[in-house]
């Protein structure tokens, strides 16, 4: 009888996305609309959400406006961890969406003044757009496990985004601004969140390690 040694392998499934990046792509959206629809609440009536824009919101001299500067904080951090835990993605789409996280953080910080103009307000709020709109193109990939990452839906939100964005731009003086910019900011977060689930279900690493040895014996 002859006695074989025979190592045995383990087999493990490696996400390619923390947990925590996941986390920070669900919290996004919420924390956006919640906090914005929160805030909106507790102004007074004179304010209209239709035709009101959220750096009112935010602006001093606003009702609570700490609501809307937390929830512009708070989304800003949820960019910065999702494009750190966003492996698969392109380098470049993920340093955009940091970026965009920066604008936002950007915004809650240099707050639209009660009246007048603010330069690094705006500027930061163009920022913003463009990052947060254009970085799923760079993140995308011609070919990827990940249904999001690949180029056809990556630049079709894209386009969907800069166009809710262009739509802001035109109700500048319009009766729909409020609106128009909610859904301008909604757009980024709410794709984020869809990517990130999508891609971590589809882009996984199956690992082998070598576990102890067994002994099978044969005649």
């Amino acid at each position: 009888m002859r006695t074989w040694a025979i190592r045995a392998n383990t087999i493990h499934v490696v996400k390619a996305i923390p947990w925590w990046a996941v986390a920070a792509a669900g919290a996004a959206p919420v924390l956006l609309i919640g906090g914005f629809a929160v805030a909106t609440a507790v102004q007074p009536g004179s304010y209209d959400p239709v035709r009101g824009t959220l750096s009112e919101l935010a602006e001093s001299g606003a009702t609570d406006s700490w609501v809307m500067t937390s929830a512009l904080v708070c989304l800003g951090l949820c960019y910065l961890l999702a494009s750190v835990g966003l492996r698969p993605a392109g380098f470049v789409g993920r340093v955009l969406l940091a970026g965009g996280g920066v604008a936002t953080l950007s915004i809650a910080t240099f707050r639209a003044p009660r009246e007048g103009y603010s330069l690094a307000h705006e500027l930061a709020v163009v920022a913003a757009a463009l990052t947060c709109c254009t970085w799923p193109v760079f993140a995308s990939h011609r070919l990827h496990t990940a249904p999001l990452l690949k180029r056809a839906p990556s630049f079709a939100a894209a386009g969907v985004s800069l166009g809710l964005v262009t739509w802001y731009a035109l109700e500048t003086h319009g009766a729909l601004l409020g609106l128009a910019e909610r859904c301008a900011a909604a757009a980024p977060p709410l794709w984020l969140l869809a990517v990130v689930l999508t891609t971590r279900r589809a882009a996984t690493q199956v690992v082998e390690s070598p576990n102890d040895w067994s002994r099978v014996s044969s005649a």
